[in-house]
């Protein structure tokens, strides 16, 4: 608590007053605390880093807060995609999966403490809200500090560090700077990206305002205020109002792409607050919609949300062709998974479709130049200013990507400020491997990159397990699943000859049922349009139906194959509820056609059903599945890629335990544990519900042991990535990690449990 004041305090006149001022010196100054800055303060932070964060708003999360109330969202596009376990790591992930624990139900205000609270948890994080950069001073090239001011205390802050961090949305640190930025759109010919829209579609997207309705009980009567929309048919799209679609559903309430999308933000929202109250006095009172009596208006947006505005040059500019083309880079350091998602410039007074996709096959890399300014030698860039070109933007702008190229930017910050480098420096080889080192132990992923960790004691242990999970069958106890769709069972499959399958089926009417054999055309593609092999069944009408799957196909490598069957509408197929690390069924729920003129590739969408919906198939294999040894907790991916990359235990197995012993003691200091929060969950922040708080196949409850002696034990665990730190270090040539329980699925899994020295 501060000292009591006194009750009266007088200050003589004067010729005039200077705000207060305080200076503060730190590792990292980041201006912007949305989610790219907050996953950057708190991966530089947790680094070692001194960071002060900078947000001119009262709360952080910027479209995902409160005041906007947008979804975070990225690779995993609501599952509707063929990135299978796609969704971002390290700190975001941390925070989607608390948020679900906390609030299922994706309560905005309570999204606002789940990311209020990481950042105060930290010690090194320094957090000033309602402040807002208003210059900045130079030294050479380089940034020497940059001013602030909190209104709320009317305090003027003079921040110092030898690295800064862009993450403000609209650039504001890298524009007083003087970086080199651009707006708008590059045409077809500057990069060849034959997705770039023309002059009638627009070169910058607008900007958005929700709203909420609620329920009360009894008649409302509204009365709009006068600025409202009078005309609702001035919107082409008028007639797809209606009283079930409320907030970021209403994404396509957008407006101001012809506009100056910094400058002109608040004549942008007063246009948006037109048409919002004219929307809801169409829905209250046009007397087409007689379900709105009792509604009443809860929330509407106080401020616009934000997707395009400055994109500053980087020492690499991302373009459609490495999206779609999911092109390596060698200093990749996240990951992005939308789709190439263009809108219309006029936006919700467009007679064009409210946006425009163009589906990559699966997810792609994000370079680490993309993050390093061009001109400002100590300046990194996070969030949707990164260094891409308009229609890549398209892309990278959401804002779970956002959160892990800040994460990206965090580490690389704290690094640059522990060993005195610029930003630029980490660009040599051997400084970029050590930078995704770090990335990769916090938790990121990166796709196609897997964690070589020198220091993991792991790698050294002989490794053994209680048990190992083979899986021959698959019992016939869930609902039967229509072939309404074609469906599909991923199973992950070791090189060599296909095994043979039987599945069991429900005919209602005499009918021909063709299966494929499918996988994609590199081991990581989960778009299954690579026909290994094929067999037609007739059938008779009757229930309880074995088909068996034989035949002479192989695969080359470790893989995931589709067995799939095709659409039948007089045939069901017969589902377990048993759920396995790494296994999954699918249906096809579209196809993207290829089309040349504007690059885009033809995709056929495979996409899961949500829990507790989307069973497993019921089936049997011979010989059975052997893909979740005890070595896939130390092989370096920690989510499923080209198999499960998980060890699991027998199903019999009542105390599964991982042992690791050395041939001499080792002296540890920390233990490092992945556990399965199912990486293909898109756990939408707010607005969309869940209906789990807990992952089902997330260890819950665990025992850790150095030869007999118990060592820690962790109670009621949901987060995916565990840390325990021995403050007395282990002397010890056994350690071992018993699983006493998950929050459902069976057999236990872990993804990765790695052992670090104790410092001497």
């Amino acid at each position: 608590m501060t000292a009591p004041r006194t009750l009266l305090t007088t200050e003589p006149a004067r010729d005039s007053r200077d705000f207060r001022t305080e200076r503060l010196s730190a590792d990292l100054v980041i201006v912007g605390g949305g989610m790219a800055g907050t996953c950057a303060a708190v991966t530089a932070a947790r680094a070692g880093a001194r960071v002060v964060l900078v947000q001119d708003r009262p709360v952080l999360g910027g479209n995902a807060s409160s005041e906007i109330r947008l979804w975070v969202l990225g690779a995993t596009a609501h599952m509707f995609n063929n990135n299978r376990w796609s969704r971002e790591g390290g700190v975001l992930d941390e925070i989607l999966v608390e948020n679900m624990f906390r609030n299922p139900e994706g309560n905005a205000v309570l999204f606002d403490t789940v990311l209020l609270e990481k950042a105060v948890a930290e010690p090194g994080i320094t957090l000033l809200l309602n402040t807002a950069a208003t210059a900045v001073s130079k030294d050479g090239d380089r940034i020497a500090s940059v001013s602030a001011f909190c209104a709320q205390n009317s305090t003027r802050y003079e921040l110092t560090a030898p690295v800064f961090c862009d993450a403000s949305g609209d650039g504001v640190l890298g524009y007083l700077a003087g970086a080199a930025y651009r707006m708008g759109a590059e045409s077809t010919e500057e990069f060849g990206e034959l997705f770039a829209p023309e002059e009638s579609y627009g070169g910058l997207l607008g900007q958005s305002i929700y709203f909420y309705s609620k329920d009360v009980g009894r008649p409302v009567t509204f009365v709009p205020p006068g600025y409202a929309l009078d005309d609702i048919t001035e919107i082409p799209r008028w007639r797809s109002f209606d009283t079930t679609v409320q907030g970021c559903r209403l994404w396509w309430i957008e407006y101001g792409g012809r506009l100056d999308t910094v400058h002109d933000t608040e004549e942008i929202k007063w246009e948006l607050w037109k048409v919002v109250y004219g929307v809801w006095n169409h829905l209250k009172n046009s007397g087409g919609f007689p379900e709105a009596k009792t509604l009443t208006l809860e929330w509407a947006g106080l401020i616009p949300g934000k997707r395009e505005s400055r994109r500053f040059e980087g020492l690499y500019m991302l373009r459609q062709q490495d999206i779609v083309d999911q092109r390596p880079h060698a200093d990749a350091v996240a990951s992005g998974g939308w789709s190439l998602d263009l809108h219309p410039a006029d936006g919700v007074f467009s007679e064009h479709a409210g946006s425009n996709h163009l589906h990559a096959r699966g997810v792609y890399q994000v370079p680490y130049r993309c993050l390093v300014s061009r001109d400002v030698s100590n300046l990194l860039l996070a969030g949707r200013i990164i260094s891409v070109s308009h229609v890549a933007f398209a892309s990278t702008r959401v804002m779970a990507t956002c959160a892990q190229i800040g994460q990206a930017a965090g580490m690389a910050a704290a690094v640059c400020a522990r060993d005195g480098v610029l930003p630029a420096e980490l660009t040599k080889p051997d400084r970029m491997a050590a930078l995704q080192r770090e990335l990769l132990r916090a938790g990121q992923h990166i796709p196609d990159l897997r964690l070589d960790d020198p220091d993991d004691l792991a790698g050294q242990a002989a490794l053994t397990a209680s048990s190992e999970l083979t899986v021959g069958s698959l019992p016939d106890d869930g609902p039967a699943a229509p072939l309404d769709h074609s469906r599909a069972q991923l199973l992950p499959l070791n090189a060599g000859k296909l095994p043979r399958m039987t599945l069991t089926v429900d005919v209602a009417a005499p009918t021909t049922l063709r299966v494929e054999l499918r996988t994609g055309n590199r081991p990581e593609d989960y778009t299954p349009d690579v026909v290994l092999a094929a067999r037609e069944f007739s059938l008779d009408a009757g229930a309880g139906q074995r088909i068996e799957v034989d035949v002479e196909a192989a695969v080359d490598r470790p893989r995931y194959v589709f067995l799939t069957l095709i659409r039948n509408d007089d045939v069901s197929v017969r589902t377990t509820t048993r759920r396995v690390t790494g296994l999954l069924a699918v249906r096809h729920t579209g196809t993207q056609e290829a089309d040349d003129a504007v690059g885009k590739p033809r995709v056929e969408f495979w996409t899961p059903e949500r829990r507790p919906g989307g069973h497993n198939f019921a089936l049997t294999i011979d010989p059975p599945l052997r893909a979740w040894s005890v070595e896939g907790v130390r092989n370096g991916h920690h989510r499923p890629t080209a198999r499960p990359n998980a060890w699991a235990a027998a199903y019999e197995d009542r105390r599964p335990t991982v042992r690791l012993r050395w041939p001499e003691p080792r002296r540890i200091g920390r233990l490092h544990l992945t556990f399965d929060t199912d990486a293909d969950h898109a756990m939408e922040s707010v607005l969309w519900d869940h209906q789990e708080r807990a992952v089902p196949f997330c260890v819950r409850d665990y025992v850790v042991r150095a030869g007999d002696r118990v060592v820690a034990e962790r109670a009621d665990n949901h987060q995916t990535h565990n840390v325990l730190t021995f403050d007395t270090p282990l002397e010890t040539d056994e350690l071992s990690v018993e699983v006493v329980s998950t929050h459902g699925a069976a057999p236990a899994a872990l993804f990765a449990v790695r052992c670090y020295a104790a410092p001497s």
